[in-house]
């Protein structure tokens, strides 16, 4: 019985903070959502003109290009070639031993000498019946066989001089007179740089525009200077790891400054598009699986799923989810979320 008073009293007092707490947790709740709008700047969607084009990378590389090989083993004799020099075409560049050969050669010539003159006084035997058809054309079928010999040899012979395929500028030499070489060696490089074509690749959204006999122009390196390009060739299939075509073209002039191998910047022009629609950049929201921009609709946040197009320093296209007219949320975009209450305090137009 002594016990039932101050259990009362602890009941009693546990109510009363429980009473406290409620109200005190009412007052922030109202208090929440008595929280004044956001103040943020907009930017009001008007259709611009935009120059279509883009800036891709790209290299410049000879018109023709080839390692030079012997065609057979053997040991060099003579090289006719400076390193760095044009030869043209046809110019002979390295000669291999061939003495065997033309030993060989030499003693084929007096075998022909031979079978000739008695194949001469074969035929003139036979015109008064002194031998007959057949043994005449025995020694025909003689003579035509070493004549295939000689060309076999000939041919040999041809395949120890290793001359220029085409005319062009010749690299670094390899080899030195003397030294024994197979056909997997490299003796030197020749390039065609007289006429340069030019690699770079686009995105597989501008694959299409990519049109043999269409231009594209390109500067280079430390230069402002713009060059023109002729577009002949595109890979026939989209690159699976990149998403993106290869595409090859021939420079229109030679110029000094142009080196094969140099990195170029291509501008390739997509044409010019009166109604596009432009906004900051800064006020697209990426997101996993998409991009989205906050609308400004009657003092309400709304988030809308949008589609970018073309992009540069300050600027991007979008090509869907906006339409003229629209007035959308550059500031504030990270505090500010789906049904927001906002106020504009700034409405900024292209």
């Amino acid at each position: 019985m002594k016990l039932t008073f101050p259990l009362f009293i602890l009941v009693f007092l546990s109510f009363a903070a429980c009473k406290s707490s409620d109200k005190k947790d009412e007052k922030q709740a109202g208090g929440g959502k008595n929280k004044p709008p956001g103040k943020v700047e907009a930017f009001l969607v008007t259709p611009s003109t935009l120059e279509q084009d883009i800036e891709m990378p790209g290299s410049l590389m000879p018109a023709e290009e080839t390692e030079l090989h012997p065609e057979v083993s053997g040991r060099v004799t003579g090289i006719y070639f400076n390193e760095g020099s044009n030869v043209g075409q046809g110019a002979m560049l390295v000669k291999l031993y061939d003495g065997d050969l033309q030993a060989q050669l030499s003693k084929l010539r007096v075998q022909l000498k031979m079978a000739q003159e008695t194949l001469g006084r074969y035929e003139a035997l036979l015109k008064i019946g002194g031998v007959s058809v057949q043994e005449v054309e025995t020694y025909k079928l003689s003579v035509n066989n070493i004549r295939a010999d000689i060309s076999i040899v000939q041919t040999g012979i041809a395949r120890t001089s290793l001359r220029a395929p085409f005319s062009g500028k010749l690299g670094l030499r390899n080899i030195s007179i003397g030294a024994y070489i197979t056909p997997a060696t490299t003796i030197s490089t020749l390039r065609k740089v007289s006429q340069l074509k030019m690699e770079f690749t686009v995105p597989e959204k501008y694959g299409t525009g990519m049109k043999p006999g269409g231009r594209v122009e390109f500067t280079i390196e430390n230069s402002k200077k713009m060059y023109a390009a002729r577009i002949i060739a595109t890979e026939n299939n989209i690159a699976e790891e990149t998403r993106s075509l290869k595409v090859r073209a021939v420079v229109d002039k030679a110029d000094a400054d142009l080196i094969a191998g140099a990195f170029v910047k291509v501008k390739i022009d997509l044409g010019k598009n009166d109604s596009a629609l432009l906004i900051p950049s800064q006020a697209v929201i990426p997101k996993a699986r998409n991009k989205q921009v906050i609308v400004y609709n009657s003092g309400i946040a709304n988030m809308v799923n949008v589609t970018t197009g073309i992009r540069d320093s300050s600027m991007v296209e979008i090509t869907s989810g906006l339409k003229a007219g629209d007035t959308i949320i550059i500031t504030g975009l990270l505090t500010t979320k789906q049904g927001s209450k906002i106020i504009i305090s700034k409405v900024n137009k292209p």
